[in-house]
């Protein structure tokens, strides 16, 4: 880097903490998502219940949205580090309140903070990976940050399925990982320093670029939606599909996720490419993805979308973190990690609640995402006009 100083140079155990850390905001996705069931029988008296208990799962990813911008701003205005390791305590102990909450509203505010705990880890992970690697290094390891992420949401789905067998509130237990990761962070992460300048509290930030970060989050929002749609629905399509082994669907998904996780893998070979390049190859896979598993109730061909769908969604993220963060310099990067941080969990936020109400309105599910593969179609082809001809290769940055 040449904006930002350090003593010391990042290796091994610096990218596993890091990576670790940003698995955290999956497992506060998805761990839970198999007892939900457990908890709409535990609290069946509550007024309400059948519409607060998914918000127990889905309120983090909503506040990730709304809250990462801030965070942002104290990572590149205060500190890194400090944040993190705050981040990491905080949200070891508000992600097990509900072991001992017997509210559900008090257990959704559990799950709030826990949202502002995921917004300020996802920033400072993410913002510390480009801190401490530049070029192609950077892009490898951001794309192994997002391969990372696809993969572990099946291995979180199967321990809170495999937990969940003890109680509903079983799975809560893993959310103690966090403190068995703040440690060795409080150990071995640093906080870069500026050239010539000590880090002794807030300082003057310049002005973000908005110009240059305009498009990589808009076009972010809608990957979110695209990214996060067959993770949340491929279950529901198997099961209208005739598929009731939960075996069955569960091997189906780790499918799509491993087909996700090469893509994701690919990324960094292909990085010398730039994101005009690859986003038409990333959404048009994700688009023929949704169409094939739209057109049709039979098994196998469903699963040939899911994986299409999987490649070009395992290819997408890596691209639009790299085309956002590169563009940044080391007193930007903090509030731009977070603005891009946003862009994607408001989409996936978003995307349940756009396929739900597509459903609605056209009778089925299938029809669903066959609109959604349509309007991914659109995207591809539009990033050949919004993305710039002069957005250099992902594997150069701006340090």
């Amino acid at each position: 880097m040449s904006d930002a100083v350090t003593l010391r140079r990042a290796g091994a155990g610096q990218l596993v903490l890091l990576l670790a850390g940003s698995c955290l905001s999956v497992l506060g996705a998805v761990l839970i998502a198999p007892v939900l069931p457990q908890m709409t029988d535990h609290f069946a008296g509550v007024a309400g219940s059948e519409i607060l208990v998914p918000i127990v799962l889905t309120i983090p990813a909503l506040v990730i949205g709304l809250a990462a911008p801030f965070a942002g701003f104290v990572v590149d205005a205060i500190d890194r580090k400090r944040l993190l390791i705050a981040a990491m305590i905080g949200y070891a102990i508000c992600g097990t309140a509900p072991l001992y909450l017997d509210s559900l509203p008090a257990i959704i505010g559990s799950r709030v903070l826990v949202g502002l705990c995921e917004a300020a880890i996802m920033t400072c992970c993410t913002t510390l990976i480009a801190d401490y690697w530049s070029g192609r290094q950077r892009s490898r390891y951001l794309g192994l940050q997002t391969l990372l992420a696809s993969v572990s949401a099946t291995v979180f789905l199967g321990l809170g399925g495999a937990i969940g067998g003890s109680g509903w509130r079983a799975p809560f237990w893993l959310y103690t990982v966090a403190l068995l990761l703040a440690v060795p962070m409080a150990l071995l992460i640093w906080q870069p320093a500026r050239a010539a300048e000590p880090v002794t509290g807030p300082r003057k930030l310049p002005p973000l670029p908005w110009r240059t970060l305009r498009t990589p989050c808009l076009v972010t929002l809608g990957g979110g939606i695209v990214f996060y749609a067959l993770i949340v629905e491929l279950s529901f399509v198997l099961d209208e599909a005739g598929v009731e082994s939960t075996g069955t669907i569960g091997a189906l998904s780790a499918l799509m996720s491993l087909a996700t996780a090469i893509a994701a893998g690919s990324f960094a070979k292909l990085s010398a490419k730039t994101p005009r390049q690859l986003l038409p190859i990333a959404f048009g896979l994700a688009a023929a993805g949704f169409l094939i598993l739209s057109a049709t109730s039979s098994v196998p061909v469903i699963t040939i979308g899911a994986v299409v769908a999987g490649a070009g969604t395992g290819l997408l993220l890596p691209t639009l973190l790299t085309w956002a963060v590169n563009n940044l310099g080391f007193e930007e990067r903090g509030r731009g990690t977070g603005l891009w941080t946003s862009a994607l969990f408001i989409g996936e936020f978003l995307s349940p609640v756009l396929i739900n109400g597509l459903s609605a309105a056209t009778g089925g599910l299938r029809p669903a995402i066959g609109i959604l593969g349509v309007a991914t179609a659109i995207l591809a082809a539009a990033t050949l006009t919004i993305v710039p001809r002069s957005a250099p290769a992902l594997n150069i940055t701006s340090d």
